[in-house]
């Protein structure tokens, strides 16, 4: 694992709110804005870009938490800027606060996190569980 960020180190990711994107269950379609679960993805995306440089060829990250707290509504065809910034890089640990803003307006906080584990290890762990 490449040890290249810093507590306090950004990244930025622009989502544009598409169908796949909306509120929608098995019971059909809730309303026609960019839906929590998919605003979770998006921010988990942007903090795992860290991730992804961070981690070596026989390496993989694996999310471990997902906190989200939605505050405002984001329409179809709209851009949603994520940034998401490093506040605790311990060992093979790095955890994220995500900002989801719409323009200035901030449609989401949340926080995220990831460790990187040897994929050999990982493979050993998912086969444990068949």
């Amino acid at each position: 694992m490449k040890e290249i960020f810093q507590i306090g180190d950004t990244k930025t990711f622009d989502k544009i709110v598409g169908e796949a994107d909306l509120a929608e269950f098995e019971s059909g379609n809730v309303h026609e804005v960019y839906g929590t679960f998919a605003l979770g993805r998006d921010a988990e995306w942007c903090s795992r870009l860290f991730v992804l440089e961070m981690k070596d060829v026989d390496e993989e990250g694996i999310g471990t938490f997902l906190n989200i707290t939605h505050h405002s509504p984001a329409l179809i065809s709209q851009k949603v800027s994520f940034i998401a910034t490093i506040y605790l890089l311990e060992k093979n640990k790095i955890d994220c606060n995500v900002i989801a803003k719409v323009g200035d307006r901030v449609i989401a906080e949340c926080k995220t996190g990831q460790k990187i584990i040897k994929k050999e290890k990982l493979n050993f762990l998912f086969e444990k569980l068949k």
